[in-house]
């Protein structure tokens, strides 16, 4: 089975956008009220995401792998919150499959992307 690893890419991406959607709405609209502040909350919470952003949507290698390592925190918060939190699993497990499809795709697209070619 000889699959590009643009498809892994694609992945990835779609993971990516997944992840900062939910992040994003469940800082802003779905959350309840808390004692931070919104914007230092989205600043903790998001700009993680944005720093390898350029060179992720650009596909370089480096940028990918950084952006694999980066989901990890996410998949610990999520696996943590599922943990905890009783009442509302519909948004820490989003978390975890959004953080497990960016880190296998990225994962995967570095390791064929260096063997294609």
């Amino acid at each position: 089975m000889n699959i590009k690893p643009d498809y892994y890419h694609y992945i990835a991406l779609l993971g990516f956008l997944g992840l900062f959607a939910l992040l994003m709405l469940w800082n802003t609209v779905l959350a309840s009220a808390s004692t931070l502040p919104v914007a230092l909350k989205l600043l903790l919470t998001v700009s993680p995401l944005l720093l390898p952003l350029r060179g992720f949507l650009s596909r370089t290698a480096k940028s990918c792998a950084w952006m694999a390592y980066i989901s990890l925190a996410y998949f610990i918060h999520g696996a943590i919150e599922t943990y905890v939190n009783d009442s509302g699993l519909l948004y820490p497990v989003l978390e975890v499959s959004f953080s497990l499809m960016l880190f296998f795709g990225c994962t995967l697209y570095v390791h064929y992307s260096g063997k294609q070619g």
